[in-house]
């Protein structure tokens, strides 16, 4: 079974933003927003912000308590669209209850959506126009690309219809001339669906959800998921998938949790600074 691990992909996405941060005459800037002391949230921004430095961006980090009002945050992102040093936007999800998601997507500038997620960049998405893509489905489709798996003409089934994951996946795979289902929790016999399945991507946040009775031999399986199962004698978080690790043994590839999809997500987050840079800057 081939293992699809993220690092290496990943490592070649900063390989090829190196060469042109290189013939840049400037750095570009990427601003990350969030609020409260969530520890997830507090170890994903400082991990995305620690790799911005490494790949010789300039990032900052903006923190506001947790009960930080709606219109507050709105004010602070139009501050940062109106900023022309500023590239890219991104605030760190999930929101405290008072937070319209959906409100803060709209409020960001699409030129500097770096997170892929506003109304314009999807709509772009699903009508083949070039656009800031969503992070974790475009690492999706360059781990694949990476491993040489081959999508056009396969079956593709996507179970979870996020916003985040499933629906701009769904586009990009279509753009990749796949056959695409998209399913979700009301899916009619579910085990059924994903059999029919040559390449099987599942982003649902359950463990273990997609067992071996599940997938078809040899099809390739690859897990979004990342669920916090308890904590290692040495206080660290165990990490499992979306997909029983049994699955291995009928799957011709499959990803790796953690080590799979993750690096990529930040690694196309720092793809889309870049790119966003460029296209308002022209250069």
């Amino acid at each position: 079974m081939l293992r699809l691990a993220g690092p290496p992909v990943a490592e070649a996405v900063y390989a090829e933003l190196r060469a042109l941060l290189a013939q840049m005459p400037y750095v570009p800037h990427l601003r990350v927003v969030r609020l409260g002391d969530d520890p997830a949230s507090v170890a994903y921004v400082r991990l995305k912000d620690r790799q911005a430095r490494r790949l010789g961006l300039s990032s900052q980090v903006d923190v506001f308590p947790a009960g930080t009002p709606q219109e507050a945050l709105l004010a602070h992102i139009a501050r940062l669209n109106a900023d022309p040093g500023v590239d890219g936007i991104l605030v760190q999800s999930p929101l405290p209850p008072q937070v319209d998601f959906n409100a803060v997507l709209q409020a960001i500038d699409p030129q500097k959506d770096v997170d892929g997620l506003t109304p314009l960049n999807t709509g772009r998405l699903w009508m083949g126009l070039e656009a800031l893509e969503s992070c974790t489905p475009a690492g999706v489709v360059r781990l694949l690309k990476h491993y040489r798996i081959p999508l056009a003409g396969r079956e593709v089934v996507i179970v979870g219809r996020s916003n985040l994951v499933g629906k701009p996946l769904a586009a990009l795979m279509l753009r990749e001339n796949a056959t695409v289902t998209l399913a979700h929790s009301r899916t009619h016999n579910l085990p059924e669906v994903c059999r029919r399945a040559d390449v099987l991507v599942v982003a649902v946040g359950r463990p273990g959800l997609i067992t071996p009775e599940m997938v078809r031999p040899g099809a390739v399986v690859v897990d979004v998921g990342i669920n916090r199962v308890g904590q290692s004698p040495e206080g660290r978080d165990i990490l499992v998938g979306d997909v029983a690790p049994e699955v291995a043994q009928v799957a011709s590839a499959l990803t790796p949790v953690p080590g799979g999809v993750g690096p990529m997500t930040v690694a196309m987050l720092l793809y889309n600074t870049v790119k966003a840079a460029r296209w308002r800057r022209g250069v």
